[in-house]
């Protein structure tokens, strides 16, 4: 058997769960806020979200939905119209995504922590007609000057109990509560309109739109882009219908109407906005919503509220392995712990373990593949590796320069297959010719993403092609030096990036954060005699630079783009 005939022989459907499959019923003639308006239909009186409190049912939240996109359709939104949401989680989300779905229009995410440039980026490229806004975050649309036909304002406050109302902005965190709040009046001279006022306005009777799932644009989510502007993947209805019954398939155990989950991921993000929303609301699971990720909040609620599934991102467990109030929740009883957005390195899962007794599945997913494309599976937990390919889904390694597949246990160039891949760029012809290629009559994406897979079909994160170092001819992986920083054991946190050099290409750079203890008694030159006793000579970072704090992405991943730019000026 050759290697591509390995990796096509998908050796990783033996470590699916019981009742798992990789076969995939997708419904063809299923759009987006038809399965929405499912699960309302058949759990009406069940709780969908708890917002600090605040219930709303299944049968509440869906006549919010079309409330609104009644309001919407009369300020115009139609078919393949771009509405863009600038908000924190709320069940504002919650309600203007899936009514802007409703109507056949499509979605572009921006995240809360955009400057008014990059704001000003997406709303420009994607065709953004309409904007729902925080309202402590309208000034930064405002300073974008960007003309909209409408722009709609709401409050986190809104939809909190009355009792909680009284905290205002302390619940929306340090990074918010700050912000300016428009005036009545700064409103009415802006042309803003009220959310609030258009639910209370409009009948719950959208008009009907026909949607052809398999042609019709749901989202347009903004890729961070490490050069360059970020790019938008065109996601079809089909695309998250479809891995919504992925998700299903491979956890056969999360019953649809039973399951309630820990939604603090930011919805503007993928990860959030599909493994959470879309597959929660659409099966019928409720959602114990966070507008800002408060530690004691979220442990009190996975108490509170019996809850049976977490998903975190790897910061989030190295703080949780240590705090001294994560014994508070007996982490076993949870059906499914889930990580993703970033590697999950070998020390935070060790220690989770030994302090929980629980297993953290990690997971991997793109904008590109609708967020979800490899988990671990249930209770089969490889250490250092990402998982296995979700059902429907092929992967695997090819030359990072070609299209040769690579034997495996060699490290290569991932590509994906399968019904949640994208169609597209967004108005990105050449970066769609170059991501989507054909191999033997069949379509796959290009991940960028240096990986190898082991005789098990299970996959192993290495790099980014993008974060490769050129240092005298040699190949440095960035990930590489990184993972061996880690295992200092007075190391919390590590950067590596290359800085261009004319003599060597790229000098290694590595930005390390000590532990508290360590701080002032470790030096640069000790950190690189680390390193020399356990890398080759060539991968040995030749600058070391102590930081308090390492920048970071928005979901909490270490942001080499940052560091190189800075890395750029020395």
């Amino acid at each position: 058997m050759n290697a591509k005939e390995f990796y096509l022989s998908k050796p990783w459907l033996k470590h699916y769960p019981e009742g798992a499959s990789d076969k995939v019923d997708i419904p063809e003639d299923l759009s987006v806020p038809g399965m929405v308006d499912q699960a309302a239909a058949k759990y009406s009186k069940k709780p969908a979200v708890y917002f600090y409190g605040r219930e709303i049912t299944y049968k509440e939240i869906n006549e919010l939905i079309d409330r609104f996109a009644t309001g919407l359709a009369d300020l115009g939104v139609k078919r393949g119209d771009t509405v863009a949401l600038y908000l924190l989680n709320c069940p504002q989300y919650i309600i203007a995504y899936f009514a802007t779905l409703k109507l056949g229009a499509k979605v572009t995410p921006i995240s809360p922590v955009y400057t008014s440039h990059e704001i000003k980026h997406q709303l420009e490229d994607s065709d953004a007609t309409i904007m729902i806004c925080q309202d402590i975050l309208y000034d930064n649309v405002a300073k974008a000057g960007v003309p909209l036909k409408h722009t709609i304002i709401t409050s986190v406050l809104e939809y909190l109990p009355k009792l909680r109302k009284m905290l205002g902005k302390s619940l929306l965190g340090k990074d918010y509560a700050h912000l300016h709040v428009p005036t009545p009046e700064e409103m009415a001279a802006a042309g803003l309109i009220n959310f609030e006022e258009i639910i209370k306005k409009y009948p719950p009777n959208p008009p009907e739109v026909k949607i052809d799932p398999k042609k019709d644009i749901a989202v347009l989510p903004y890729t961070g882009g490490t050069t360059g502007l970020p790019k938008a993947a065109v996601l079809t209805h089909y695309n998250m219908v479809a891995v919504v019954h992925q998700i299903k398939q491979l956890w056969p155990f999360l019953e649809d109407g039973k399951e309630v989950g820990i939604a603090f991921l930011p919805f503007f993000h993928i990860y959030g906005q599909v493994v959470s929303m879309l597959n929660g609301i659409s099966r019928g699971f409720t959602l114990i919503l966070f507008t800002t990720p408060d530690i004691e909040e979220i442990l009190d609620a996975i108490e509170k509220y019996k809850a049976s599934t977490f998903n975190g991102v790897p910061t989030m467990f190295e703080f949780l392995k240590e705090y001294e109030k994560t014994y508070r929740v007996n982490w076993k009883k949870l059906k499914l712990i889930g990580c993703g957005a970033d590697t999950l390195h070998d020390s935070t899962v060790e220690a989770w373990e030994a302090r929980t007794g629980s297993k953290i599945h990690e997971g991997f997913g793109m904008t590109e593949t609708t967020g979800v494309s490899h988990s671990n599976p249930h209770n089969k937990t490889k250490k250092g590796s990402f998982g296995v390919p979700i059902p429907a889904v092929k992967a695997a390694i090819i030359e990072s320069e070609g299209t040769n597949f690579v034997p495996v246990g060699e490290e290569g160039e991932m590509i994906l297959s399968g019904p949640n891949i994208m169609q597209a760029y967004w108005k990105r012809e050449k970066e769609s010719k170059d991501s989507l290629i054909d191999i033997d009559g069949e379509k796959w994406l290009r991940t960028g993403d240096i990986v190898h897979m082991d005789e098990d079909g299970y996959f192993h994160f290495f790099d980014r092609k993008r974060d490769l170092i050129k240092f005298k001819g040699y190949s440095v992986f960035a990930r590489h030096v990184e993972e061996v920083l880690y295992k200092h054991p007075q190391i919390k946190a590590a950067g590596v990036v290359g800085v261009p050099d004319p003599k060597v290409g790229n000098i290694i750079k590595a930005y390390v954060v000590l532990e508290s203890e360590a701080r002032g008694k470790i030096s640069e030159e000790d950190v690189m005699n680390f390193c020399t006793e356990n890398l080759a000579h060539y991968k040995v970072p030749k600058i070391i630079e102590f930081r308090g704090e390492l920048p970071k992405t928005d979901v909490g991943k270490v942001s080499r783009r940052e560091l190189r730019e800075e890395g750029d000026d020395v």
